[in-house]
């Protein structure tokens, strides 16, 4: 059963998640934060959702906390229960059982003064009610508007309330794959709730659950993005505890396949420039007016994409593109290189040199975004060059310690 304290704020939840499952479990002593007692409430609340895939280990230091997740048993995140405990007070639950069953089919409509008499006849059977006025009603009927689960109709002056009609759900196997792999797939594992059991077809060997956390910041920037907003976003600097704000124009979400990293892609006037944010970096996101520029800035934003190996849109030399480019050579058998190449290439080219070599090469905005992969090549690798001096200086200069470490010869790498 899910700990019963009413949440008010998710922010809250979010920040908690992190510091007690994503950066490392934080012992009572270590989080400074909040109050002892602030602490125990939230890790009591998070243990009752994560239980389940909860790990304790000993060691020198203590007991050590950690998530264990299975995905040959777990098929679905385990962090999107933090989005289904919802805060309700006795009022909101009462009054919602009443309208529901007031409205129990979508053939009943009914306007607010009829919905008032039908509230008082269910409450007359009790010897002291819970009172509603009408503003109140009003209110919670809108929210449902707003929300899908009723629909308004006009006759005359007044407006008339019934039930949505139900719709039907898609195929559960388009939900089990949509919940675990979509940037807002909380939404699909809303879906999935109600669907019947079925058997589970997707078992996911890099599950990267942790982005569910950022669900209500991604939902608001596609909401902004829709409706071509700017937006006002709350950032932290993790590294120096520092929070900025900064007003936006969001073109682009973007996911990392190796990390599962999300990012907003987005025009900041201040700089002048397309940057990349980092969603788990984003506190808040209020949304602003519209943007006369938003269908220029994204065609911008595309022709960029095609020099972009990542995110990053500015590298350290400065220059507008960075040109790099590396020669690898292989054996007669080792084919498998060369397909690598083209495989892996995104916005670079590949060129075959010969029956035993060939050459990649690319022009892109941050050549350093490349080195990681570059170096899986290390051993067959026989030219690099950067037009960016300093990053092809450090990449040698490795290859030479490299080579130092181990004691071998060969370190004038060129």
């Amino acid at each position: 059963m899910a700990y019963s304290e009413l949440i008010k704020s998710f922010s809250r939840i979010r920040d908690y998640m992190r510091e007690f499952y994503v950066y490392g479990f934080k012992s009572r002593t270590e989080y400074t934060k909040k109050s002892a007692r602030s602490y125990d409430d939230e890790r009591r609340r998070l243990e009752s959702w994560l239980g389940d895939y909860m790990q304790f280990r000993q060691t020198g230091d203590g007991k050590q906390v950690f998530l264990s997740i299975d995905s040959r048993v777990s098929h679905h995140n385990p962090f999107y229960k933090a989005w289904k405990t919802k805060s309700f007070t006795d009022g909101d639950i009462t009054l919602h059982f009443i309208l529901m069953d007031i409205l129990y089919t979508p053939e009943i409509r009914l306007s607010v003064p009829q919905i008032m008499e039908g509230i008082d006849g269910y409450l007359a059977s009790f010897e002291e009610p819970k009172v509603f006025d009408e503003s109140t009603v009003r209110k919670k009927l809108k929210e449902y508007v707003s929300e899908g689960i009723l629909e308004t109709e006009k006759q005359g002056r007044t407006i008339l309330y019934s039930r949505a009609q139900d719709r039907e759900l898609c195929d559960p196997v388009i939900l089990d794959f949509f919940s675990e792999v979509s940037p807002l797939g909380v939404v699909g594992s809303y879906l999935h709730d109600k669907t019947r059991e079925h058997e589970e077809y997707f078992a996911f060997k890099h599950h990267y659950i942790t982005g569910a956390m950022d669900s209500e910041i991604l939902y608001t920037l596609f909401q902004a993005m829709q409706e071509k907003r700017t937006v006002s976003i709350r950032t932290v600097n993790r590294r120096w505890e520092r929070e900025s704000e900064n007003e936006l124009i969001p073109l682009r979400i973007m996911i990392s396949v190796q990390s599962g990293r999300q990012y907003v892609m987005a025009y900041n006037p201040r700089f002048d420039r397309i940057s990349s944010y980092r969603t788990d970096n984003i506190v808040s996101v209020r949304t602003g007016e519209v943007s006369g520029r938003y269908d220029e800035l994204r065609e911008a934003l595309s022709k960029m994409q095609k020099h972009l190996w990542g995110v990053s849109t500015q590298g350290s030399s400065g220059q507008f593109l960075e040109h790099i480019s590396f020669t690898v050579t292989y054996g007669p058998d080792e084919e498998h290189i060369h397909q690598r190449l083209e495989r892996e290439k995104r916005c670079g080219t590949v060129v075959k040199l010969g029956p035993d070599r060939s050459r990649f090469s690319a022009d892109v905005y941050d050549a350093s975004e490349l080195i990681p992969w570059i170096r899986t090549f290390i051993c067959r690798i026989t030219a690099f060059e950067c037009s960016n001096g300093k990053l092809e200086k450090r990449f040698l200069d490795d290859i030479r310690e490299m080579y130092a470490l181990y004691g071998l010869e060969g370190g004038d790498a060129q």
